[in-house]
């Protein structure tokens, strides 16, 4: 039996997009929780410290994705790009702004520095969470592709701005508002796993509400769209508030990482066979069979994946296993109290 292979470089290139917005998810969302989470310097840096070691890893999905999307569709790749390219620049340099706020952070002991990289960095996760969303609501609401495939402006920007259209679109601005929230829902479930004492307590509050409130809009996106994958999503939302607050942090946050995970599956498989839709009368819209390469290039990227992609996986494996443990939460020391006999007892953390 032989593999159909467009179908099957089809499931790679979601998949890669999954791990990449699922890890970046947390990044995100740990990113504009920082300031909001910690009350000082110190507590802010413990949060950061928890995706220190990761994220430039998880970044790595990012170009898997677009490597596979570019390989095996060059059709739905030429098109998304062409079609947001001001976006994907603004995208591209928010990531670089947030990989510089989190390496330049600890290279000046400074609070006051540290309160710029913190602004930065909580600034852009902001942004780019609001960017995969709005860009993720323009896969379901499509571009206004002509005929020769060429994406036109409709008229509400114009110009050069074409690439900016798209993004008022109702689906566009949905996503752009879902992205911070699922970002911070799973940002807080995992610093539930990842720190301890005061720091752990706030990220399961916001982790509760967040998740609640996830669940909530998530239901009504199901009466909409009708997909079983989105009531997936919005069940396991339900789960992992749930979680949160029984204080099970592991599963609340595989719950929040398989939610995000049906969302996307979901926004990629809306409109099977075709893979973005056109938005103009009489255009044509990009399909599965006819965006897909050359048989010839599937099966030469076939044997490249066989070699590379498993060894992207077994790194990130590997880096998660080497940083499993805790960041603790710093504490505040009272001053030695005096015991009766006028001695000075051992000091106590400040209990918040």
């Amino acid at each position: 039996m032989t593999l159909d292979l467009p179908v099957l470089w089809f499931a790679v290139a979601v998949g890669a997009w999954v791990l990449f917005l699922v890890l970046e998810g947390f990044d995100f969302g740990v990113g504009f929780l920082a300031p909001l989470l910690g009350r000082d310097d110190a507590e802010r840096g413990a949060v950061v410290r928890t995706v220190g070691p990761v994220w430039d890893g998880n970044e790595v999905w990012l170009v898997a994705a677009i490597g596979v999307t570019f390989a095996a569709f060059p059709d739905w790749y030429a098109a998304l790009l062409s079609g947001l390219y001001l976006p994907m620049v603004a995208i591209l340099l928010l990531l670089a702004a947030r990989g510089v706020a989190i390496e330049f952070r600890a290279k000046h002991d400074s609070a006051r520095w540290h309160a710029r990289c913190d602004a930065v960095l909580a600034t852009s996760s902001l942004l780019l969470a609001a960017g995969w969303g709005a860009v993720l609501g323009v896969l379901v609401s499509g571009l206004a592709m002509a005929a020769d495939g060429e994406v036109h402006s409709v008229g509400v920007l114009g110009g050069l701005t074409r690439s900016l259209d798209p993004l008022v679109a109702p689906a566009a601005v949905l996503g752009a508002v879902a992205g911070p929230l699922l970002a911070a829902v799973q940002g807080a479930t995992f610093l539930g796993l990842r720190t301890t004492g005061v720091l752990r307590v706030r990220a399961r509050r916001v982790a509760v509400a967040g998740a609640a409130l996830a669940a909530a809009g998530t239901a009504v996106a199901v009466v909409t769209s009708l997909q079983p994958v989105v009531a997936l999503a919005a069940a396991l939302l339900g789960v992992a508030a749930l979680a949160a607050w029984t204080r099970h942090e592991a599963v609340a946050f595989a719950a929040t990482s398989l939610a995000l995970a049906a969302a996307v599956v979901g926004v990629f498989t809306a409109h099977l066979p075709v893979l973005l839709p056109t938005t103009l009368p009489g255009g044509a819209d990009v399909a599965l069979r006819t965006a897909a390469a050359t048989p010839q290039a599937l099966e030469l990227i076939s044997v490249v994946g066989v070699v590379v992609l498993p060894g992207v996986v077994a790194y990130q494996l590997f880096s998660y296993w080497v940083f499993r443990r805790r960041v603790a939460s710093p504490r505040a020391v009272q001053a030695p109290r005096r015991s009766p006999g006028g001695t000075a007892a051992p000091a106590e953390p400040v209990s918040r």
